[in-house]
């Protein structure tokens, strides 16, 4: 197979669990593409030296080699046209705005949240290396930074567009999910790979649609590796 994924792993090689290599598991598979992926670490910088780049996902499909989560999105459309992702002008702009979203509101809320559950979660070779750059962009401590009551108050006012949204539609690209639900969905797979903490209550219509992704492309993201599933791993 010439279609080749790098992903981040964890303790274990099955453990994936990066936010954005998600996005483009869920993109390729409703484009019914198939790829052999590979397992990346935070310190393995040399191994993606070939794409000139120094972090996952990379797509390598034959020839062609595609840095950036949503770069790989905007790529797989128009390489493969059937079954957009984005689509074209302000449908891909929609698309734009769900990135940030997720990115900027989404992700620093569950990352308070779950941050030492993530430390636990890297690979013993990567922990130094995790440690010093975040430690770095928070300007404090993994532990100081770690707040579990102000990361869920502050993900639970940040999920209000999508509970407007997901009340009148069951995905957030309509009647079936598409590029804004894999690039919001990334998040929820990053917490539940590394964690488990409940981030949204059964009652919420979130909820409700996080399950229904998880069962997505024959349950591609409910039968995932999580670090609960590694004797030991999680405490």
């Amino acid at each position: 197979m010439s279609r080749v994924l790098y992903e981040l792993c964890g303790i274990e090689e099955g453990l994936r669990f990066s936010p954005f290599c998600w996005r483009v598991r869920y993109a390729l598979a409703h484009k019914g593409l198939e790829v052999e992926t590979r397992p990346w670490r935070f310190t393995e910088k040399e191994v993606l030296a070939f794409a000139d780049h120094d972090r996952v996902p990379v797509l390598v499909d034959g020839d062609e080699v595609v840095t950036d989560s949503y770069a790989i999105l905007r790529y797989l459309d128009r390489t493969y046209p059937d079954n957009p992702l984005l689509g074209d002008g302000l449908a891909e702009a929609r698309g734009r705005f769900f990135k940030h979203y997720a990115e900027r509101a989404l992700a620093p809320a569950m990352l308070r949240t779950i941050i030492m559950d993530l430390f636990n979660a890297v690979h013993p070779d990567d922990r130094d290396y995790f440690r010093e750059t975040r430690e770095k962009r928070f300007g404090r401590t993994l532990e100081e930074f770690h707040s579990p009551a102000k990361g869920l108050a502050q993900l639970d006012a940040a999920l209000d567009p999508l509970r407007g949204s997901l009340s009148e539609d069951d995905y957030l690209d309509g009647d079936a999910p598409a590029a804004a639900d894999y690039l919001v969905f990334g998040n929820f797979m990053w917490a539940r790979c590394v964690s488990s903490a409940d981030l949204v209550s059964n009652a919420d219509p979130v909820y409700a649609w996080l399950e229904r992704m998880l069962d997505q492309h024959d349950g591609l993201g409910r039968s995932a590796m999580r670090v609960t599933d590694i004797q030991g791993a999680y405490r």
